[in-house]
């Protein structure tokens, strides 16, 4: 393998681009994959980032005499004995400039005082004529007027993807790209209420000026300048595909966005709105993510996807959310092609949901929210038919606990492990069963069924902020 020719080579490595560590391995074998590699790995350094110095001395090794000498000037003698240049252009490789991760690793070095400085180098270092991103992310405060740097209109003319907090930010970087860059693909606005009409012109001159937007979300975003962005997402109709939202929309836009394969909605709170969900149609909709949002205002919506949605997540723990059957008949009739489930389920649920496992028989992945209020949940109950009526695909099982009351006992746990043999081994997360609640046992019997070939992996999150819908034991980076 080691003799592979440089294209072949690029292919195998292009597809361990996730895997920073097999990555930072293969780079000793010789010369000729440590030229291939190099490439991979500082398109998005940001990404493998774990020693924040060591990333900071390849890219101060990068500056020119100039740069050193206006840093030394400026008495910051921890950079005074500056590296060697390096045998590779590495920066040249790179095409996601993250300034988040920039000023972070520059922060946890360098102080206050003299952090700025170093920061206006840097910043000179990545933008000029010779740099071509793809990527690019603005963060919050971050008030450098880089749209002044001479390189500025070179570096993104090929921009795909912005991240951008509207925060203090002036418009003008927003206009310049916005006359610069027409192939963003993948936008990403958070913003902190508040908004004027000053803060508010640049963002809806980038949004109008893309030629084809395919995913887009926002956050934060007050009335005014959901508006404004709502109505500029209709001119994208044909290429949206992909839409993030956490509020109410102000008017009837999703709508007009009839190709949206992705709808993902967070409510703030236990939204009661949103009743303009129920005139929406999405024919070609296939993953739907509703957080805090009333199910009776989604039912009509599942209906309009004509049995195309394969992903459903509506994530609630609200006890008061009372049209749970409702739902659950809602997808047992529309969802014939569903793979993921995530849903709340209650004691009075689980013979409706047998008809769902029965109906949908492509079901992959179940992820179930136990009621904080459900204390009497027939856990035997709903594990003698989760072992009789699952599809034969279904392996992946989640199971979040928002009190540790509502968590199965040892017996029943013991009795799903020991039906479920013969089958599929599970690939199962729970959250949380804490450790300093005396829940050993529970690990003790996990840990038994796994030598018995009944669990294949398992996984114990114990802070739901680490917590992912439909990511099932899958190291986190």
């Amino acid at each position: 393998m080691s003799n592979l020719n440089w294209d072949i080579l690029y292919l195998i490595f292009e597809e361990l681009k996730d895997d920073g560590n097999a990555l930072f391995s293969c780079l000793l074998v010789n010369k000729n994959w440590f030229n291939v590699i190099i490439p991979i790995l500082w398109k998005n350094p940001w990404k493998y980032l774990k020693g924040k110095s060591i990333l900071l001395k390849v890219i101060i090794s990068h500056l020119s005499d100039e740069s050193r000498n206006n840093i030394t000037d400026q008495n910051i003698f921890v950079l005074t004995n500056l590296y060697q240049k390096p045998f590779f252009e590495y920066i040249s490789f790179c095409r996601h400039l993250n300034f988040n991760a920039i000023i972070d690793m520059l922060y946890s070095i360098f102080t206050s005082n003299t952090m700025p400085i170093i920061l206006k180098e840097v910043i000179n270092l990545f933008i000029n004529e010779n740099m071509k991103f793809t990527h690019l992310y603005l963060p919050n405060q971050f008030d450098y007027k880089i749209h002044l740097i001479s390189g500025f209109k070179y570096c993104f003319l090929e921009l795909e993807f912005l991240q951008y907090d509207l925060y203090h930010n002036n418009q003008d970087v927003l206009e310049e790209l916005a006359k610069l860059s027409k192939s963003i693909k993948n936008l990403e606005i958070r913003s902190h209420h508040n908004n004027d009409d000053t803060r508010m012109s640049g963002i809806i001159k980038l949004i109008e000026a893309q030629k084809e937007l395919r995913y887009l979300s926002y956050k934060n975003c007050d009335k005014l300048l959901r508006k404004s962005i709502e109505e500029s997402l209709i001119k994208h109709a044909d290429t949206l595909h992909y839409l993030k939202i956490d509020n109410e929309p102000i008017t009837k836009f999703l709508s007009y966005l009839v190709n949206l394969v992705s709808l993902e909605l967070d409510g703030p709170g236990f939204s009661i709105h949103w009743k303009l969900l129920e005139d929406v149609s999405l024919p070609h909709l296939k993953l739907l993510k509703a957080k805090e949002i009333c199910s009776k205002h989604l039912e009509k919506l599942i209906e309009s996807t004509n049995g195309k949605l394969n992903e459903v997540s509506i994530h609630s723990f609200r006890y008061y959310d009372s049209n749970n059957d409702e739902i659950i008949q809602t997808i047992i009739k529309n969802c014939p092609n569903l793979k993921y489930l995530m849903l709340m389920l209650k004691n009075k649920d689980i013979i409706k949901f047998e008809e769902l496992l029965t109906n949908c028989q492509y079901l992959n992945g179940l992820n179930l929210v136990m009621n904080r209020f459900d204390l009497k949940f027939d856990w035997n109950k709903f594990f003698e038919i989760l072992t009789k009526s699952s599809p034969i695909g279904l392996f992946k099982f989640k199971f979040y606990f928002c009190r540790y009351r509502t968590l199965f006992s040892l017996e029943s746990m013991n009795l799903f492990f020991d039906k479920w043999k013969g089958r599929r081994p599970m690939l199962l997360q729970t959250l949380p069963i804490y450790d300093y609640l005396g829940f050993k046992k529970y690990f003790d019997l996990i840990e038994k069924y796994k030598a018995e070939g009944v669990v294949k992996r398992y996984e114990n999150v114990t802070y739901g902020n680490t917590y992912e819908t439909f990511e099932w034991i899958k190291k986190r980076t």
